[in-house]
């Protein structure tokens, strides 16, 4: 533990790690995340997730604890409920959020509601997939949505197990990966545009949008290797948009953030297509901080100091 100012007469403890295939990627939020509560004067502890996690947690009460946990362990919910069983404050959104935030398919129905639009799309679990035979399944699907689309599963991160699919013959691929990360896989209309990502903060004050960031992979796709690999993807923020564009993806984000239940941080992944039109993709309650991810990006292009925000994120938890 690094030494500093106590939030509310305590540490902060940082979570990141984990057993998620995006652990790597946690563990380098994670250490982000706690320099820059550091260089704020915040005394920070770094622990990953194992069996004496819960027993030191009890034994020397944190001030609060900040998840940072990629994929399903870290963003369903589970590590935050048992947060609250134990009372500890923490940085983020409600289990009950988390688990339909992290849920793809019930996002996008949430986002519709909310009178937000989302490409049209298709879920099928791997076992109909298996028992109906993958061809006629695949025709049909082309049928509906049409192609390019993408293929990802209903429950992952960082872009693990997606694939844009440009021709049907693509298609029984592109499923196995996805199914390699879940269960069920979800088959979405691919919007062609200009992909940004629009953070949402609220540090007890109301939520708002912070400056949209533009993702311009090398490759043309946003993958895992594209999203952690310096160089391989371009940023720009604020993203070269109208301003009629630039104003509804901060509404969008915000309506998102809202309509969901979030609090404290989020960001929307959104597609802002050659008419102008906003599309959602998903939204997530535990973003990146990595050195290539667009949070601290944004936070950076606002005139905000990376360890200030989360700071004042923290102190929101403390006193809630």
């Amino acid at each position: 533990m690094a030494g500093g100012s106590r939030v509310g007469g305590g540490r902060v403890v940082v979570l990141a790690g984990g057993l998620s295939h995006e652990r790597d990627v946690s563990l380098r939020s994670g250490r982000r995340v706690a320099e820059a509560l550091r260089g704020a004067g915040v005394a920070v502890e770094e622990r990953d997730v194992d069996a004496t996690l819960l027993a030191a947690l009890m034994a020397d009460p944190p001030a609060c604890v900040v998840p940072m946990l990629h994929g399903e362990t870290g963003e369903d919910g589970a590590i935050r409920e048992v947060l609250e069983l134990v009372g500890l404050p923490y940085v983020g959104a409600a289990p009950a959020a988390c688990r339909v935030s992290f849920d793809k398919p019930v996002a996008k129905t949430i986002a519709a509601r909310a009178g937000v639009r989302t490409p049209e799309s298709v879920c099928l679990p791997h076992e109909t997939f298996r028992e109906l035979g993958a061809g006629a399944v695949m025709g049909s699907l082309v049928e509906r949505l049409g192609l390019p689309l993408m293929v990802k599963p209903t429950r992952s991160g960082s872009a693990l197990g997606c694939t844009v699919v440009h021709d049907a013959a693509e298609l029984p691929s592109a499923m196995v990966n996805a199914f390699a990360y879940g269960s069920v896989a979800l088959l979405e209309q691919f919007i062609e545009g200009e992909e940004v990502a629009v953070p949402v903060v609220d540090d007890g004050t109301g939520p708002r949008a912070l400056p949209a960031v533009a993702i311009q992979p090398d490759g043309g796709v946003y993958d895992y290797t594209a999203r952690y690999t310096a160089g391989s993807t371009e940023f720009v923020v604020p993203a070269p948009l109208s301003d009629e564009a630039t104003a509804e993806c901060a509404r969008v984000a915000l309506t998102v953030h809202e309509a969901f239940g979030l609090r404290d941080l989020s960001r929307s992944d959104l597609i802002v297509d050659a008419a102008g039109e906003v599309w959602f993709l998903e939204v997530n309650v535990a973003p990146g901080f990595t050195e290539t991810s667009t949070v601290p990006l944004s936070v950076g292009a606002a005139g905000l100091d990376l360890g200030e925000v989360m700071s004042s994120l923290v102190r929101a938890a403390v006193a809630r």
